[in-house]
């Protein structure tokens, strides 16, 4: 049996999960800790019980321990040195999106994991749901016919303080890029093309702007719509959205919460002005893990079958297009090809 043993980096609260699954999981050993901030290396050790060794460096952490899997559970802005650094020491990686801060730097990441032969794969938590893979059988399986259009709306507003309160781009580097991870998903599709209107709305806490539209063209010919804000005080949407597919033969609704709704035209009724429908029933057959452990479970898989996992960063690649084409149509005021 391969045995993991895991440095993980960032022992900030989002370290949590990662931290929670590696001490559950039987082939796996938690065997360094890394914070820029020792202090915070060491209280989390402390808080977990956890008898490693803390760093303030990665370099050092990969040269005075055995690991070989790197969680990169830090900020955006670290991502790119993290992973590149564990990845040329020959560990695989695991991290939290985005892969980088801007494309140029996500591709060079990209081209390093390529390189090394190591796997990159990246947290994308949200499509490991029941209910979101109950609607990705349900449009592969042509219940609706096809596709020509998904819809989804965003509207939260969490104080979260810290870093995401500085951001540029909140909302459509942070958060809105489980969204577009989500619609390429269940879609099977990937973008040719946006137009993105960011904005900052009054209200706002944050510094960048947390609100914005965004329309885009898919590779099957659909068109994917966002409407999105983090500072959205009243009547929220779920954390994963409030979705509406369209097909040739029918609709289908997602809420984000419960499983899918679904209306198809009823071929057993004549046609009319407006056709009469029957309700389909959606069935529910995922089994695994849910949210981080079932991203987790299937990173691991990656390794031990040796092959790309779902969200490997060559996939993940297509989904951060999404996001930097976004910002790069709001800040050109125009449609961009991705």
């Amino acid at each position: 049996m391969i045995e993991h043993k895991i440095i993980v980096v960032g022992c900030g609260a989002m370290s949590n999960a990662w931290l929670d699954y590696a001490e559950q999981r039987e082939n796996a050993e938690i065997v360094g800790l890394v914070d820029v901030n020792v202090e915070t290396a060491k209280a989390m050790a402390e808080r977990r019980k956890l008898k490693v060794p803390v760093f303030s460096d990665l370099s050092e952490a990969l040269k005075e321990t055995e690991g070989n899997v790197v969680f990169d559970v830090t900020i955006p802005a670290a991502h790119k040195q993290i992973t590149t650094t564990a990845l040329q020491a020959n560990c695989h990686v695991f991290g939290e999106k985005p892969m980088a801060e801007n494309l140029a730097d996500a591709i060079e990441v990209l081209q390093v994991a390529q390189q090394s032969k190591k796997k990159y794969a990246v947290m994308q938590n949200r499509r490991y749901l029941t209910q979101i893979r109950a609607l990705e059988s349900l449009l592969s399986a042509g219940t609706i016919g096809e596709v020509g259009s998904i819809h989804a709306d965003f509207f939260l507003g969490p104080h979260f303080g810290g870093f995401r309160d500085l951001m540029d781009h909140p909302l459509i580097l942070d958060m809105a890029i489980h969204t577009f991870d989500q619609a390429r998903f269940i879609s099977r599709a990937d973008p040719v093309s946006v137009y993105c209107h960011e904005y900052n709305p009054p209200g706002s806490w944050y510094q960048g702007n947390a609100s914005a539209v965004c329309i885009f063209e898919m590779s099957d010919g659909s068109v994917f719509t966002y409407r999105g804000s983090w500072c959205a005080e009243g009547l929220h949407t779920s954390w994963e959205g409030d979705w509406r597919i369209t097909g040739s033969k029918g609709t289908v609704k997602w809420d984000g919460m419960s499983l899918p709704v679904c209306e198809v035209v009823d071929q057993s009724k004549p046609a009319g002005f407006l056709n009469q429908f029957q309700i389909v029933d959606v069935p529910n057959n995922w089994q695994n893990k849910e949210e981080h452990w079932g991203c987790l479970d299937e990173m691991f898989a990656s390794i031990e079958e040796g092959r790309p996992a779902e969200t490997d960063s060559s996939d993940n690649i297509e989904s951060m297009k999404m996001v930097f084409g976004a910002i790069e149509s709001a800040k050109r005021g125009k449609k961009v090809f991705i």
